[in-house]
């Protein structure tokens, strides 16, 4: 029988300590275990949603499901000034516990409103939209709480691990819910969701306050918000991490577009298709936060060189003839987005002042959630009215303009460099 050599065993096992170290503290294990069943959940939701949206309130329109992610996601565009001060002030564990309780709620409400035969469009409307006024705070709060649960040095790992759990329920939620669409409909969907919310609820009750890792809270008024702006404009990584962010987020993570768009129009597929294709992405994306989670600390190079090949795979989506090889490309796909979002997450929080790391993160998920939605009803119009292979095009080209703009930011870094190494040489 084959066996590894001794040395080999021992570097396997050194690499899967490094790339899973954060497990080793208790109450991060907690947050691991509800945050994974209740994400469960929330893909399991956006996938209804999205079918209920596509194929039961319209006919088939993309561009119905872009307001949808506009109202859901734009909100932390609006109130990303106070959710920052929020995540520098506040106890996060106990608002983490009352956003994760008013999400669980809203779950029910629209799984009691389905179920009931009497939803219509507006009522998704509505609901996206306090949803992401829920999310814009929870969502700062939840990425700074990280931080209180494992050291700085952990904090990548922590990061990434959080971006495979995440990703590791989108394995599990949208193919079960494409079976529980197709079986019982999209109102058991909403209603699985909100009891999914018990997990991490739970988790932040019987947690070990003792032990979490305090961080410094900014007395700042609701003006101390502009500091968080002046203090990206006085960094130009920053500010450069965030624009790539922006660009690719804006118009190359509106998945949700599409995936629904590909199975449903251009592959005449269902609700079992749909959650298939959108789990096949998430296996991409495990191993992309896996990835991350197995590496040191990010840099600017690695954002540069995942956008650029995030751009030319979604090219090569675009391309493809059928459900089976569009779905093989998505597994890179969705590795690709996963390792730029991820190191983009990570190098923003370590390269940040712990003081002003909650108005930053703010700041960094008012981008993170809001651009997407900006570019939403501009990415489902183009997948109506030229179809969604040029939705895709779109989202290539946003991979390649953030790749550029790094490539440029670098070598005017690199010249500015020459000339003081020069000044001082004269």
């Amino acid at each position: 029988m084959f066996r590894l050599p001794a040395p080999r065993i021992d570097f396997l096992r050194s690499r899967l300590r490094r790339t899973f170290r954060s497990l080793a503290d208790y109450n991060y294990r907690l947050w691991a275990a509800g945050a994974l069943v209740s994400n469960v959940g929330t893909w399991m939701q956006r996938i209804a949603q999205d079918w209920l949206v596509l194929a039961e309130l319209t006919r088939h329109s993309g561009t119905a499901v872009g307001i949808v992610m506009s109202l859901q996601f734009g909100p932390p565009i609006v109130l990303m000034p106070l959710a920052g001060l929020v995540a520098d002030r506040c106890d996060r564990r106990r608002l983490l516990i009352a956003t994760q309780s008013a999400m669980a709620l809203l779950a029910l409400g629209l799984g009691l409103l389905t179920l009931s035969g009497r939803v219509e469009l507006w009522h998704v409307y509505l609901f996206a939209g306090v949803l992401g006024c829920i999310t814009a705070f929870d969502s700062p709060v939840r990425q700074t709480f990280v931080a209180e649960l494992v050291g700085d040095d952990d904090l990548p790992n922590a990061v990434a691990l959080n971006s495979t759990l995440f990703n590791g329920a989108r394995l599990i939620g949208p193919a079960v819910a494409g079976v529980m669409i197709a079986a019982v409909g999209s109102g058991w969907v909403f209603v699985a969701n909100a009891l999914s919310f018990v997990g991490v609820i739970g988790a932040l009750v019987v947690m070990r306050v003792d032990e979490l890792r305090r961080l410094p809270r900014s007395e700042a008024g609701i003006t101390g918000m502009v500091d968080g702006f002046r203090y990206i404009r006085s960094r130009p990584d920053l500010a450069l991490a965030l624009a790539m962010l922006f660009i690719v987020g804006t118009y190359g993570l509106n998945f949700p577009i599409f995936i629904s768009t590909m199975a449903v129009s251009t592959f005449r597929g269902g609700p079992d298709l749909y959650g298939a294709l959108a789990s096949t992405m998430a296996v991409g994306s495990v191993a992309g936060a896996l990835l991350v989670a197995s590496r040191r600390s990010p840099s600017l190079n690695r954002l540069r060189a995942s956008a650029l090949a995030f751009g030319l795979t979604c090219a090569l989506a675009a391309l493809m003839p059928g459900p089976a090889s569009f779905g093989a490309v998505l597994v890179v796909v969705g590795a690709l987005a996963q390792v730029f979002t991820t190191s983009t997450n990570s190098l923003v929080q370590l390269s940040t002042e712990a003081s002003m790391r909650g108005r930053v993160m703010a700041i960094y998920m008012g981008i993170f959630l809001g651009c997407t939605p900006l570019g939403a009803p501009l990415v489902g119009w183009v997948a109506d009215t030229f179809g969604p292979r040029w939705a895709l095009a779109l989202g290539a080209a946003s991979g390649v303009v953030a790749a550029v703009l790094a490539a440029a930011y670098q070598a005017r870094r690199r010249r500015h460099a020459a000339r003081v190494v020069a000044g001082v040489g004269g």
